[in-house]
């Protein structure tokens, strides 16, 4: 009897190679695919000509000024509770609350000069700088006070005492109207806040 030989080629290494890098690219499309799907858009809020973003087109000075106005007005409204009208800047001053303070931080912010200004029934107080380069004069309007019963504030009262910065990079004086329109021809701008999707998501 004669023996038989059988030869048994190895499977091609070469198909099961394109196999592999055919599913990898398949799982690869299907992650960047669910990716882009669940991906947050990035909305911003623009702001119109007559306003600038707080956080976008202020110096850090600026900056630096606008965020103790915004705090400011939390201890200008405890005192408007205590006593009637606005607190003079010389009180504020004296509170040693900045910015009205007059220390080596607010001459390294720009040296801003306070005073308050009245029109009508509206009530501001303006900083002018006495260094523009490094920052603008800046105007901070207060809204009327409202008392609440046993001290509680809603959201009513929460939207009143929402600061209303204004911004001036080369005003020579304090202005005499303290309407928007006003404001606006002087060459006043708004100071608003906005935010875009990744700070809100980063915020939480």
């Amino acid at each position: 009897m004669s023996a038989v030989t059988q030869i048994v080629r190895p499977a091609g290494a070469g198909h099961e190679t394109l196999a592999v890098l055919a599913g990898c690219a398949l799982i690869v499309a299907i992650a960047g695919t669910v990716v882009t799907l669940r991906a947050a858009p990035q909305q911003s809020h623009a702001v119109a000509a007559h306003q600038l973003d707080a956080r976008r087109d202020l110096t850090a000075a600026e900056q630096g000024v606008y965020a103790d106005l915004r705090v400011a007005l939390d201890e200008i409204d405890a005192e408007r509770g205590t006593r009637p009208g606005l607190p003079p800047v010389e009180a504020l001053a004296g509170m040693g609350l900045p910015p009205f303070a007059q220390d080596a931080s607010s001459v390294q912010r720009g040296g801003h000069a306070w005073r308050m200004v009245t029109d009508g029934g509206s009530q501001a107080y303006v900083g002018l700088s006495a260094d523009k380069a490094i920052a603008g004069s800046l105007l901070m309007r207060v809204p009327p006070h409202v008392a609440h019963a046993h001290g509680h504030a809603d959201a009513t009262h929460a939207a009143e005492t929402e600061p209303d910065i204004w911004l001036h990079r080369n005003a020579q004086a304090a202005p005499t109207a303290l309407d928007d329109a006003a404001l606006t021809r002087a060459g006043w701008r708004q100071v608003v806040a906005r935010f875009d999707a990744g700070v809100t998501r980063q915020s939480r």
